[in-house]
């Protein structure tokens, strides 16, 4: 017997971890290193393809001749930033926010939602969730030993023939009744929704909210495009004291000032829940980092002031109907985004050569996996296929389309246009 192989008996790795599949990410990687088309235009993850805005990385650099912002920060963060992001959103939540007791950062809004979920969840105890779903939901809630419960939103009718709305994924209210029981201790939510781009309405985050207000649970609102609304954005926690009372609100200073590897994110809720997510967080990483804490404090200070928010939300809604128009030109329908900066767009008419030489790997999986390994090797062009977040029962919702990440430079999108019009040969 080998060396390797008794190391392998002797060091087995813990079940949560040692999934043998490749994961999305690792499949669209290796794809993009081996295409002969080069350099590849990477519109499949969701970084930023340019930088802050001075005042926010001029912010940077002046923490870290700050002696106190390079040593640890409170395990519940700066004040500085507790104190800008709470006098910041009081006015969005229409009540005064405390920062000492009902805001927390956490390295990333990621963690932020690991740490509700060890907070709150014991092993057995169930959370629902929407499909399609953020990815990292899903071990985040089984590293806490919960139980997933799936409720798939339901695509346009038409989203396969002709340009619909992100707001026309809709909730069915029968089915998510259905995924309550007696051990289901927390519901997600995403709006603005990815990868869908849907906004909820009031209506339905107010029927959410009543039943959840009904079955007794908690409300984890993932909000991290929150400032990234192109119609009328509306927060559950707003809704009536008693939603308030039972809702978690994650944000992301990385989504909002372009800084995804800054990993600054925060939950803002009651004290008596916030309370257990600084506990779980304390116990997960201690702290986030300290510099890059004060940066964001600075930026959500002068935001408002230097007309930050507006004018980002309006550099992204441009940027979505700039790309888009390719889809336009060449008659692919896809899902109008009412926020953030992803793109779902249908591929159906495009029809992959029958004698096509996938790997294994890719040829076992979905359509959707097969267009975005065509679309790399072929067209230079890279994005994600949204049956990864799906369960396999679901995934045939999703197997026509393809998600894009509009957050890049514009000749970034020129670029992926010219590559998709190379789809003009394939399609019927």
């Amino acid at each position: 017997m080998s060396s390797t192989s008794v190391q392998g008996e002797q060091f087995r790795p813990a079940s949560r971890v040692a999934s043998q599949k490749q994961d999305v990410w690792s499949i669209i990687n290796e794809a993009a290193t081996n295409s002969p088309t080069q350099p590849i235009i990477n519109m499949g993850q969701g970084f930023f393809g340019y930088n802050p805005p001075k005042f926010i990385t001029d912010a940077a650099k002046d923490a870290l001749d700050k002696v106190d912002c390079n040593q640890y920060a409170p395990t519940k963060g700066r004040p500085r930033l507790k104190k800008a992001i709470a006098k910041a959103y009081s006015p969005l939540f229409g009540r005064d926010i405390d920062p000492d007791t009902e805001v927390v950062i956490t390295t990333g809004a990621n963690e932020g939602m690991l740490s509700a979920f060890m907070g709150f969840i014991e092993p057995g105890e169930e959370v629902v969730i929407f499909e399609p779903f953020f990815d990292q939901y899903i071990s985040n809630i089984e590293l806490a030993g919960g139980v997933i419960r799936y409720v798939p939103l339901q695509p346009p009718k038409n989203g396969g023939s002709e340009v619909s709305s992100a707001g026309d994924w809709t909730v069915n209210m029968e089915a998510l009744e259905k995924a309550i029981n007696s051990k289901t201790k927390m519901i997600v939510l995403n709006t603005p929704h990815n990868p869908v781009g849907k906004i909820f309405s009031k209506s339905e985050l107010q029927a959410i909210g009543d039943l959840c207000v009904q079955r007794n649970l908690i409300i984890l609102s993932d909000e991290v495009y929150d400032r990234l609304p192109f119609t009328t954005f509306t927060r559950i926690a707003t809704l009536s004291p008693a939603i308030a009372a039972r809702t978690l609100t994650v944000g992301s200073a990385g989504k909002n000032f372009y800084c995804t590897g800054w990993r600054v994110g925060y939950l803002i809720g009651p004290a008596n829940l916030i309370h257990y997510v600084a506990a779980a967080h304390t116990r997960i990483c201690f702290s986030s980092v300290s510099p890059l804490q004060e940066a964001a404090a600075v930026g959500f200070e002068k935001a408002e002031e230097l007309g930050f928010w507006e004018q980002s939300r309006k550099e992204m809604k441009g940027k979505v109907e700039r790309f888009c128009a390719v889809f336009d030109e060449l008659g692919l329908p896809y899902s109008k985004p009412d926020g953030g900066y992803f793109v779902l767009a249908n591929f159906a008419r495009v029809k992959l050569p029958e004698d096509y030489k996938f790997p294994p790997h890719v040829a076992e999986r979905p359509r959707d996996y097969k267009l975005a390994w065509f679309l790399i090797m072929e067209m230079g062009l890279a994005a994600i296929p949204p049956t990864e977040f799906y369960t396999k029962e679901n995934m045939w919702m999703a197997e026509d389309w393809l998600r894009f990440a509009v957050c890049k430079e514009d000749d970034v999108l020129e670029g992926a246009k010219e590559r998709l019009r190379g789809l003009r040969k394939y399609m019927s």
